[in-house]
């Protein structure tokens, strides 16, 4: 026998002042036309947990208050985030789930982007400043704003999208416009690290032979940004589309590019921590940094 359904004209599907419940009204009614997996959001919350609390052992015993606290609030939001799709779950009218996981969810890669672009520097005063077209402090003031801008934007996307209970068409585009930013911010660090990579090559890559730890640490870093970069490209497409496009309402396709994807990356970074390579932060690299870290000789400043 058939489910009865009160009409669902009659209620208030989605929003703040939502009334519906699975028990009136049909599924495919609902903001995403489908119930979020309890199993798959329970699984990505303790692992973004569990990341969580490695990161910030990490952060602790190594002193990079920077980066791992820029990845412990990554993690935090995921957490968050995961929360709101399991209260989802349990009502998939709740509005106040929706909006938690959709500001969360979507913000919590920045936090992981704005620790990359702190490596950087790092490297390059590690490998050798010489072999760069910049000072390493460059990378501060170019790529930490640019993140924040991103980071602004997506959230204002998110309050927009929020205080107008997710009607406002502006608040999806500046939501687009901050991770179409982010993609065009990790572009150009690719790009200014593969130069760099390149110069370095030219002048030394011949001669020196880098630690095991390091090529650990770049392969490691790479992932992160390609598993973020994969990411970024899904959610925009997908909010492209607004809430009523056909991609918001699959999950398959949000659990392995938006869930696996960013929890491979945070753990992927965990590879690309700065402390195990660049040591405590008490003394700055020099150019022969490679054979020192090598003898387990050098330290360098915070991360």
């Amino acid at each position: 026998m058939s489910a009865f359904y009160a009409n669902p004209d009659s209620f208030v599907t989605y929003g703040p002042d939502a009334n519906c419940t699975l028990e009136l009204c049909p599924i495919d009614v609902t903001i995403f036309k489908y119930r979020p997996s309890l199993a798959a959001n329970t699984v990505f919350l303790v692992f973004f947990a569990i990341a969580l609390s490695i990161h910030t052992f990490l952060g602790i015993k190594w002193r990079t208050w920077v980066f791992s606290s820029l990845m412990a609030l990554g993690c935090v939001t995921e957490v968050i985030g995961y929360a709101g799709r399991i209260l989802m779950w349990k009502d998939p009218f709740d509005f106040a789930g929706f909006m938690v996981q959709i500001c969360c969810i979507t913000l919590g890669p920045t936090f992981f982007t704005a620790a990359i672009y702190l490596t950087l520097s790092k490297i390059v005063l590690y490998l050798g400043p010489q072999h760069g077209r910049f000072s390493p402090k460059l990378y501060y003031w170019i790529f930490i704003p640019c993140d924040i801008i991103s980071l602004i934007l997506q959230a204002s996307g998110g309050a927009m999208s929020s205080s107008s209970s997710g009607s406002s068409g502006s608040a999806v585009d500046i939501a687009i416009a901050g991770l179409s930013f982010q993609v065009i911010t990790l572009v150009v660090f690719n790009a200014l690290a593969i130069d760099y990579a390149i110069q370095y090559w030219k002048a030394e890559g011949r001669t020196n032979t880098l630690p095991t730890k390091f090529k650990v640490f770049l392969v490691c870093l790479t992932l992160g940004m390609v598993l973020i970069f994969i990411r970024c490209a899904f959610r925009i497409d997908e909010l492209s589309e607004g809430y009523s496009g056909h991609l918001i309402h699959n999950e398959k396709l949000f659990i392995g590019l938006e869930g696996v994807m960013i929890l491979l990356s945070a753990y992927a970074l965990m590879g690309a921590h700065p402390g195990p390579v660049f040591g405590w932060p008490d003394a700055k690299k020099t150019k022969n940094a490679a054979s020192n870290m090598e003898a387990g000789e050098s330290k360098t400043e915070p991360l």
